[in-house]
């Protein structure tokens, strides 16, 4: 299943495209199956609808867990490292996650979950937050995981969207010097939430929270009166596996829809292919659970191929900037993912945290969730991988389920700041505004994917026109990926940004509509409107133009106000980085904000805005150039 060399890439590449199918099903039989397919893909682009390993049956955990069981069961399947570095790492092996799995698996199904239950999990990064996600699995259970940073609105809005049963959380969460408080967060949000009728608390901080009888339930306790024989449910390759809720252009979230059959082949094999990962191995993916990046390349991906997945619950800067290094240094760290944030944030401390520890164990190092530049690039193969070390700068989305273009670490030459070449089974076009395909390399266009892969989302949960609309109706017969890329002279791919309003703040995408209704919520504000700029961490930072008539009595109070507000509604991370009050915003005559204008004055480019005279009153421009001149 591993690509060995650049000829074999290209070959397996040339069958991928001539022969999906065929190329397909050869990756499948690396799986455990309970009956093969009757049909490898049946799809098309305008409904959408795909269909992959139509009649297949199986369960992932099988492929995950029990399979490794008999030769591997004393194999580390997870390392986890705590926040506190003073804190022991605890080990999980094959065999021991399995009991565990089988455990949890029995007391969701004694608590009443079912096949098909979708199960809202809000809980810190350890070792029981992957034996939830899999423990759903085993039973058939659709879990929608929520990252631990979102507000009480933000959770209830997802477990109402998808009439969540259970909800899985903690008394808390560590990250950092902060403590969160994620069961009176729960707490809050659930006042709003008919469908729940359990909550299983995990005690993982200690801090005291409200037990409500009858409803709430402490996992301790649960997992004492249950065994650990489990078999797992046999589903259909197309039944739900997991809802993932990632931010859109309009402001109401959107729950991403995978399913158990393509979405296993294809975190599998990206991953044993992307970082050549060997047996033995420690791979450290550094994304929370939360994310898609999680799903794939710290459960899913690296367990179902018998992988050491190494968890952190903490940041890389706590206690010390040195944090990242003294775990690869502690667990001799082979593959090494991080988002180019956290390696802006560590470049920052200078060279002596890399410097005093022992990273010789690293063969591997990975980026993720936003393009890389240059500098940051260099300062990872230079200063952490000591120029040995392939970098695979990833580029794919919560939407395709896994790696979609990347190099493949020791098989592809690698070219700072490009993902480089699409995997096998991956079909990259550029299109220009009009859908026309653009030939040939040097060129930039908008990203659309022409075949279906297997990890591809099937809908969104429960709105599947807003699917076709979002995904598939910009560009007929084609995926629209919402990024711009460019494709230079050796037809390697560069990704250049979003395109539409779409915000890649340290990675995670957050809409410039979902923003903008927090900030409209604030009794104060009339009017606002959101756009991206370049901000040196984060990639990206959220500047925030906002018509508030009252602000001249205490502006900064204002400015905490509509923080607080958005943190209330949303949670911290879309907190705008900056805000600037204005008295208009540049319109259309049909009302439309000229977000063009907008973005240039956040990034400081006032003297090239382009036409304005169609604007409905384009004197609002240059107030709004003074007021940032000023600010």
């Amino acid at each position: 299943m591993q690509i060995k060399s650049f000829e074999e890439y290209e070959q397996t590449y040339a069958l991928s495209v001539e022969q999906p199918e065929t190329f397909w099903a050869g990756i499948a039989d690396n799986f455990l199956w309970r009956k093969k397919w009757d049909k490898v893909l049946s799809w098309n682009f305008t409904e959408p609808n795909i269909k992959w390993f139509e009649g297949a049956k199986l369960n992932i955990t099988e492929n995950c867990l029990d399979r490794h069981l008999e030769e591997h069961g004393d194999d580390p399947a997870i390392i986890w490292e705590p926040n506190d570095p003073e804190r022991d790492s605890i080990t999980l092996t094959y065999k021991i996650l399995h009991e565990q799995v089988c455990r949890f698996a029995n007391v969701l199904k004694k608590n009443g979950v079912q096949k098909g239950d979708r199960i809202c999990i809000y809980m810190p990064m350890v070792p029981e937050l992957a034996v939830a996600v899999l423990a759903c699995a085993r039973i058939g259970a659709v879990h929608s995981v929520i990252f631990g940073g979102f507000s009480a609105k933000s959770i209830a809005d997802r477990i109402n969207d998808a009439q969540c049963k259970l909800v899985i959380t903690a008394d808390g969460a560590f990250r950092g010097a902060k403590q969160i408080q994620l069961k009176e967060v729960i707490d809050d949000a659930l006042i709003g939430c008919p469908t729940v009728s359990k909550v299983v608390v995990l005690t993982h901080t200690r801090t005291p929270v409200s037990m409500l009888k009858g409803r709430d339930i402490w996992w301790e306790d649960e997992i004492k009166l249950v065994d650990t024989h489990c078999p797992a449910e046999e589903m259909d390759a197309e039944d739900m596996l997991f809802i993932l809720y990632t931010s859109g252009s309009t402001g109401k979230p959107k729950g991403v829809v995978h399913t158990v059959g393509g979405y296993m082949v294809y975190a599998g094999y990206t991953f044993a292919n992307v970082f050549n990962y060997k047996r033995g191995e420690v791979f450290f993916c550094t994304a929370d659970i939360g994310w898609i990046t999680g799903h794939s390349y710290i459960v899913y991906g690296p367990l179902s191929q018998g992988a050491t997945t190494l968890m952190f619950e903490g940041v890389p800067t706590y206690p010390t900037p040195s944090r990242f290094w003294e775990i690869t240094t502690k667990h001799k760290v082979n593959t090494l993912y991080t988002a180019p944030t956290a390696i802006r944030s560590l470049m920052s401390f200078g060279t002596d945290p890399v410097r005093g520890q022992d990273l010789s164990s690293l063969r591997v190092l990975g980026s993720v969730g936003e393009p890389i530049n240059e500098e940051a690039w260099h300062w990872f193969d230079e200063e952490v991988g000591h120029g040995k070390c392939p970098i695979v700068d990833t580029w794919w989305q919560t939407e395709t389920g896994g790696l979609m273009i990347s190099p493949i670490a020791f098989v592809t030459p690698t070219k700072p700041g490009y993902a480089t070449l699409p995997l096998p089974g991956v079909q990259p076009i550029l299109v220009d505004e009009q859908g026309q395909e653009i030939n040939g390399n040097d060129v930039s266009g908008n990203l659309c994917i022409k075949f279906p892969w297997p990890g591809m989302l099937r809908t969104l949960y429960g709105d599947h026109d807003r699917c076709r609309q979002t995904y598939f109706s910009a560009y007929p017969e084609l995926y629209f990926t919402g990024d711009g890329c460019l494709r230079d002279a050796d037809g390697y791919y560069r990704i250049t940004g979003r395109v539409d309003d779409v915000i890649n703040v340290s990675g995670h995408r957050i809409g410039t509509a979902e923003v903008e209704n927090a900030i409209n919520m604030h009794a104060g504000v009339v009017e606002s409107a959101v756009v991206g700029y370049p901000h040196d961490v984060k990639g990206q930072g959220i500047y925030a133009f906002v018509i508030f008539p009252n602000h001249h009595e205490d502006a900064e109070l204002t400015r905490k106000d509509i923080l607080q507000t958005v943190t209330r509604v949303i949670g911290a991370i879309a907190k705008p980085d900056k805000i600037l009050f204005v008295s208009g915003l540049p319109k259309t005559r049909s009302g439309k904000i000229m977000r063009r204008i907008l973005r240039k004055v956040a990034e400081g480019e006032t003297a090239n805005l382009g036409d304005v005279s169609t604007l409905l009153d384009p004197t609002v421009v240059d107030e709004i150039i003074d007021a940032a001149k000023q600010a």
